[in-house]
């Protein structure tokens, strides 16, 4: 893996094309969302997997996944040929242990899914997990859908600066991110890295020249303004 500090993570990509253009316009890693639990995959598993092996480091593919067993996980990112998975569901401790067992080699990002009144609860995630956990990733739930990630809403950034301070591994920002306010939340949160979806993306639902390459331009503006 690349350095985790300073990262780009661009996610939901749909098709070769739009990888090739997200990479060209400077992002670090690539995020791959399969087997969602709507059933409605951004990209055939097969297609992801041939774009993830002709990814050169430091840029990678991420298995974005809502897979709550470690041997499942961990046969599914040998499948695609990922070095990191982002776990969205409600993953069990003893789960993210055995993960770490089975597969060493696997970064491992947590979602830290931020709600109306769930701060404690969070740091309280943090202290138990971060044995076991690689990175976290802030995102947002939607009260409306349920969703726990590319919901397009952003969420109290005091409760990601603070799991921030708490965390002692480095954490990843989303939830409505998007070109016009990455600036601020990272000055904001000082993450160690930020990650976009739905705000990258134009009325034809792919992503946007123009949209991820301000996007990459703020958030390198942002981190090297907070050092």
């Amino acid at each position: 893996m690349t350095t985790v500090n300073k990262l780009v993570q661009v996610a939901g990509v749909i098709d070769a094309a739009e990888a090739d253009m997200i990479i060209g316009e400077g992002a670090d890693w690539l995020g791959f969302a399969l087997r969602l639990p709507s059933g409605k995959d951004d990209i055939p598993e097969q297609d992801a997997a041939n774009i993830i092996k002709g990814l050169r480091a430091p840029h990678a593919g991420v298995l974005i996944s809502y897979l709550t067993d470690a041997a499942e996980i961990s046969d599914f990112c040998t499948e695609l040929g990922v070095v990191a998975v982002q776990l969205h569901g409600d993953v069990e401790t003893g789960q993210l242990r055995l993960l770490k067992e089975l597969r060493p080699d696997l970064f491992v990002l947590k979602s830290l899914v931020v709600k109306e009144d769930n701060a404690e609860e969070l740091l309280r995630l943090v202290d138990e997990t971060h044995p076991f956990v690689d990175m976290y990733i802030t995102d947002t739930f939607d009260p409306k859908t349920g969703a726990k990630g590319a919901t397009g809403l952003t969420h109290d950034w005091n409760v990601s600066a603070e799991l921030v301070r708490r965390s002692p591994k480095p954490l990843m920002m989303a939830g409505g991110l998007n070109p016009d306010n990455v600036y601020d939340a990272i000055v904001a949160v000082k993450p160690a890295a930020v990650d976009a979806h739905t705000g990258l993306e134009g009325a034809d639902g792919r992503k946007d020249r123009t949209k991820v390459a301000t996007f990459v331009a703020e958030a390198r503006r942002a981190f090297d303004a907070i050092g």
